[in-house]
């Protein structure tokens, strides 16, 4: 970096993880080049009408505990458009009905077996497999989610309701995904509990007063769990760039990236026409697979891990009734266990999950998710029949009869990293290698968590990292 110049810095990734960073450094004393290779900003944030209603096509919800995504948008100037789910209250479509998911349980694990017993989700023989829950010691070393639920509470409530749960956040199996990575909270308590009903009940906010002391009780309403934009948040890429104060460029697609003597420099488009940028600070926001061939030549104790970190593709059906053809419904939605067979493994009702979209056309939204781990076969259908095929299945767990007004099918091919066994691991290695090169950090998904604040984490975090480094003296090239 040449003395008394404003330092550059290029972020890579024109997803939320690299708006986000791009947003964070809009006050810093540093020139700031975005470069998003698609045509379009926002990488799986994205909204198009649907019958009359503004529909997210990928992630259509914030976790609000979390105040990385809700701070953001406060940030922006659009926390009053923030809104609170409606409903949170879910079911599991297993075993041929409909079955309240117990209200006592953390990601599925079970903290009160005489719930589960009355939800019918699992049968009497996994109920009882429950209450003889065995008492294991921690592992070592990493293990699966099957593996270490399964072993202490029977392989039926991880089937039909671990399973599905992670599911719709990973699209991934519990039989690969590891439980410290997916299920961080429950292996830190897991460790203070002697058994894994008591560390799920930790977690959870204490059960209610009986009902004669509810009178008592003040009615303080309860915290949101989930929250949106009334916009949509495919609305919030924009937002997010509009902000920035960065250059942002997309059909920017960066092929290569290199150390110099004084930093980075990129190589950007085709290899016919190549363009080259110098940066003093580099932060790679986009996929394992993408960040792992750029490191491949400069970060190679990076790039090998990377690598190893698999995605899963998935589809998002939107279909739309008419209002006076759906059948009311209470819930927000329902998942699908794996071992139930179905396409089909998570259903929100989105016009009741969030009020508000009723206003805007007499219609029901439904959102159908398809597409695990290995259902290459299911996501090779067309359009046509995978709408069909959501469309029958819904029919099937609430009895609706009327056609589709409207319909789409939203495609995401390789969304979801996999946090399979030994991603801690990875992940730890990845950080290690990446903080030994001056004025290089990554964010995204692929790192500590998939949602929307997690990312926005992974962007603070870079930050942070570019600028501890621009802030230092000069010193001599890292070999």
């Amino acid at each position: 970096m040449t003395a008394g110049a404003t330092p550059h810095v290029v972020v890579i990734g024109g997803g939320i993880a690299g708006l986000a960073a791009a947003f964070f450094l809009k006050d810093a004393a540093v020139r700031v080049t975005l470069l998003e290779g698609s045509p379009r900003l926002g990488g799986k944030l994205s909204a198009s009408d649907v019958a009359g209603v503004p529909m997210d096509e990928g992630a259509e919800a914030l976790l609000a505990r979390r105040p990385e995504g809700t701070g953001l948008i406060t940030a922006l100037g659009l926390g009053g458009e923030l809104v609170p789910a409606g409903t949170t209250s879910s079911a599991i479509y297993t075993r041929g009905a409909l079955r309240p998911l117990p209200r006592r349980q953390f990601m599925g694990v079970p903290a009160d077996i005489d719930e589960l017993a009355a939800t019918g989700v699992v049968s009497a023989e996994g109920v009882a497999r429950a209450r003889q829950e065995t008492r294991l010691a921690l592992h070592d070393g990493d293990v699966s989610v099957t593996g270490y639920i399964g072993a202490r509470l029977g392989a039926e409530v991880v089937d039909r309701l671990v399973d599905p749960l992670l599911g719709g956040v990973y699209a991934g199996r519990s039989e690969e995904l590891s439980f410290a990575a997916t299920l961080a909270p429950l292996a830190a308590a897991a460790g203070r509990h002697p058994t894994l009903t008591e560390a799920a009940a930790s977690l959870l906010p204490p059960p209610p007063a009986p009902a004669a002391d509810n009178s008592k009780r003040d009615t303080v309403p309860a915290a949101p769990v989930f929250v949106t934009l009334t916009t949509g948040l495919g609305s919030l890429p924009e937002a997010v760039a509009k902000a920035s104060n960065a250059d942002i460029r997309t059909s920017a697609m960066v092929r290569e990236l290199s150390r110099t003597e004084t930093g980075w420099r990129l190589t950007v488009g085709s290899a016919a026409d190549p363009e080259y940028l110098t940066a003093d600070a580099v932060i790679l926001a986009v996929p394992a697979a993408p960040a792992s061939r750029l490191l491949s030549r400069t970060v190679r104790g990076a790039s090998a891990p990377l690598a190893e970190i698999p995605y899963a593709s998935m589809a998002i059906i939107t279909l739309a009734y008419r209002t006076a053809d759906f059948p009311r419904q209470e819930r927000s939605g329902y998942l699908v266990p794996a071992v139930d067979g179905r396409a089909v493994k998570a259903t929100t009702f989105s016009t009741v999950k969030w009020p508000h979209l009723a206003g805007h056309a007499p219609a029901h939204i439904v959102r159908c998710s398809v597409g695990r781990v290995g259902e290459t076969a299911l996501l090779q259908r067309d359009d046509d029949d995978l709408a069909d095929l959501a469309a029958a299945e819904l029919a099937d767990a609430i009895g609706i009869t009327a056609a589709t007004v409207a319909r789409r099918v939203t495609r995401w091919g390789g969304a979801l990293p996999q946090y399979n066994v030994g991603h801690l691991e990875r992940v730890a290695a990845i950080r290690a290698a990446v903080a030994a090169q001056p004025g290089l950090a990554v964010a995204g998904a692929a790192y500590d968590g998939v949602g929307i604040p997690a990312c926005v984490a992974t962007a603070q975090a870079a930050t942070r990292q570019v600028l501890n480094y621009l802030s230092e003296p000069p010193r001599p090239r890292s070999e």
